[in-house]
């Protein structure tokens, strides 16, 4: 388990990776590519998952601001480009040694792009080999970033998904396309060995 020495006020510095600014009603996955390349390639998942993901989870507007507000109103809400749940994020921060805090998903976006990837590298690791074939391998991944890891090992069995997930899955094959367009598209040469 890798261990990182970041103190949790300082922004996470992924290899000289600017962390692109937040603009309140302009939020867009695409501003993220060179974040995601690199978090997936130190993660080992792939970045086209990632992004994929980032896509899905774009239906709020991410600014630091108004997820302070957001979450004054509801508190258990998620936090980060990445949405990610409190519970989740405890978890991820255990698993891999992370000194930085949930609330810190919100104001450094490589920092929540980073985290996603690691969550994503947790679930692969708990998916079966062997699984149904009516999803990949990447859908049942995103699968249980949106429904958690019970859910996904159950859909991976064979279990059919509810209406939230079925909407999600939807929403993230609709996506896929252009996920994959912006990372080709990135300056920054893909990164090698990757899952």
């Amino acid at each position: 388990m890798a261990g990182r020495s970041n103190a949790a006020s300082k922004p996470v510095d992924h290899g000289g990776v600017r962390t692109p600014p937040l603009r309140p009603g302009g939020y867009d996955p695409a501003d993220y590519a060179t974040c995601v390349l690199h978090s997936a390639e130190e993660s080992g998942v792939s970045p086209l998952l990632v992004m994929t993901v980032l896509h899905n989870e774009a239906y709020k507007p991410h600014h630091p601001l108004l997820e302070r507000l957001w979450q004054w109103w509801k508190p258990g809400a998620a936090y980060g480009v990445g949405n990610m749940h409190r519970a989740t994020f405890e978890q991820v921060r255990r698993s891999h040694g992370l000194a930085e805090r949930w609330q810190d998903l919100r104001d450094d976006p490589a920092f929540a792009v980073h985290a996603a990837a690691l969550h994503l590298k947790d679930l692969d690791r708990s998916l079966p080999r062997r699984h149904v074939r009516r999803y990949t391998r990447d859908e049942l991944l995103a699968l249980g970033y949106n429904a958690g890891e019970r859910n996904m090992r159950a859909f991976a069995r064979g279990v059919p998904p509810g209406p939230m997930a079925r909407s999600y899955l939807r929403r993230y094959r609709a996506y896929r396309v252009r996920a994959a367009t912006i990372l080709a598209d990135c300056p920054t040469p893909r990164p090698t060995g990757a899952v």
